[in-house]
């Protein structure tokens, strides 16, 4: 088995890169092949569960091609996969050496990086410039100046690219360095599998010794009790050992309800960074660089003048809604052998472009707003303080808020350039009303109606 196993590594390495070799495939042992089922040893049930779900195919795949007959994997958890394979396939009578305690390497917790997210392509512009900047920082180690890094920001402004480009880059340069990247949503499953299984201790000593540990979605955790008090000990662990901590999160830690006030003061203490929507300058850099690299891959498609300008002028959403109409718009011309004309893209787009043209501003929802409350569009900026002013100021903040994707700081440079905490708290006002004021609750469903048409 270990020959066996030891030439579809070989294969698998190189198959789906060593990042992911090294995380899910190494710490496996293949303790058999029997009637169709390879039977696989894993240090613990998450990395079996994610090995099954993501790279079962490429095994079998791998296996096969051995000249073994695979159609299904099977795994078994347990101390068996701390021992050598000599040691576990030892005789009744020959005494085994007493096994030692099992560490897990840190690369067996965190969540596989994309290759695909590196600093090399990520397209710098004014929205993200400051973030890009802090997150090189990071990545180049030692003395930082803040701890935590927070990026924060809607879907599709880059804080997942920049989080696995740091991770890769920092791994580079201090090779020997552990670097533990997940999810807020993969912390809590270990976590609450450590508790089920009794093995809390050794979660602690895994995720408290890295050195930099690397949180997407933080979010998430808020509300669930137990997660956070972990989450919290864990965060003081590092930052009293010196070790850098990265967190992502869709809004800032002040804006995530749930989340304890202990843990919004200890992430508010680095340096907190807004993703901002993108620019026009912005997105067309980056369907120019992706443009790029698909020309050079199929350098006989031809894409015609102004399809690149009306895509960044017309798709605003999120760089992720962009980047996947070009790749469609590039696939239905080489599929079909036609130019990529300005016609073309507006035909294959048709769907994106219809929901874009869709898309309700902050300028929409200030003028419906005005025109309803009958108030001067100018006060929405404005300084009155007035009932008649303030009151329709705030809807249309938490309107901004509910059907935009623009950040509180960016809200409020829209009203006259007030503070973020100002809008924060003009929403939850109005949210409050909302639950006690029928009145107010249909007014803010007239609006909506209003605007969504």
């Amino acid at each position: 088995m270990d020959k066996i196993w030891g030439q579809a590594c070989a294969e698998l390495e190189s198959s789906v890169g060593p990042n992911n070799y090294n995380h899910w495939i190494k710490p496996l042992r293949l303790a058999a092949i029997e009637e169709g089922a390879a039977r696989f040893i894993s240090p613990t049930r998450f990395i079996s569960d994610w090995v099954n779900r993501h790279f079962a195919k490429e095994i079998m795949s791998v296996l096969n091609r051995t000249g073994e007959h695979v159609e299904r994997l099977r795994f078994d958890v347990g101390s068996a996969a701390a021992r050598p394979a000599a040691q576990a396939a030892a005789p009744a009578d020959m005494p085994a050496q007493a096994p030692t305690a099992r560490v897990a390497p840190r690369a067996d917790l965190g969540a596989p990086l994309d290759p695909r997210y590196t600093f090399g392509n990520f397209v710098v512009g004014k929205p993200n410039e400051l973030a890009h900047a802090a997150a090189r920082r990071v990545a180049e180690g030692g003395p930082v100046g803040f701890n935590p890094l927070f990026l924060y920001g809607g879907v599709g402004l880059g804080k997942t690219h920049l989080m696995h480009a740091i991770a890769h880059d920092y791994q580079t340069r201090h090779p020997n360095a552990q670097v533990l990247y997940l999810s807020a949503e993969q912390f809590m499953y270990r976590f609450v599998q450590a508790l089920r299984e009794s093995t809390i201790m050794d979660f602690k000593g895994m995720f408290r010794n890295v050195n930099m540990l690397m949180v997407d979605d933080v979010q998430f955790i808020a509300g669930k009790d137990s997660t956070q008090e972990e989450f919290f000990h864990t965060f003081n662990a590092l930052v009293d050992q010196g070790k850098q901590i990265v967190i992502s999160a869709d809004r800032a830690p002040a804006e995530i309800k749930g989340l304890e006030e202990r843990i919004k003061s200890r992430l508010s203490c680095g340096l907190i960074v807004d993703l901002h929507p993108t620019t026009y300058e912005l997105r067309l850099g980056i369907l120019q660089s992706k443009t790029a690299v698909f020309r050079a891959q199929q350098p006989d498609l031809e894409i015609g003048a102004g399809v690149l300008e009306f895509l960044a002028h017309r798709i605003t959403t999120n760089v992720r809604v962009l980047e996947g109409a070009l790749q469609r718009l590039f696939a239905h011309a080489s599929l079909l052998r036609r130019e990529i004309t300005l016609e073309v893209a507006q035909e294959c787009l048709a769907d994106i472009l219809r929901t874009n043209d869709r898309k309700i501003n902050i300028d929409d929802i200030q003028r419906k707003v005005a025109e309803h409350y009958n108030i001067r569009l100018a006060d929405m900026m404005g300084p009155k303080r007035a009932r008649n002013v303030a009151r329709p100021r705030q809807i249309a903040m938490y309107l901004s808020k509910q059907l935009t994707s623009r950040s509180l700081p960016e809200i409020g440079r829209r009203f006259g350039g007030r503070d973020h905490t100002t809008i924060m708290h003009g929403v939850r006002k109005i949210e409050e009303l909302i639950i006690d004021d029928s009145a107010m609750s249909e007014d803010i469903a007239v609006l909506k109606r209003m605007l969504e048409a």
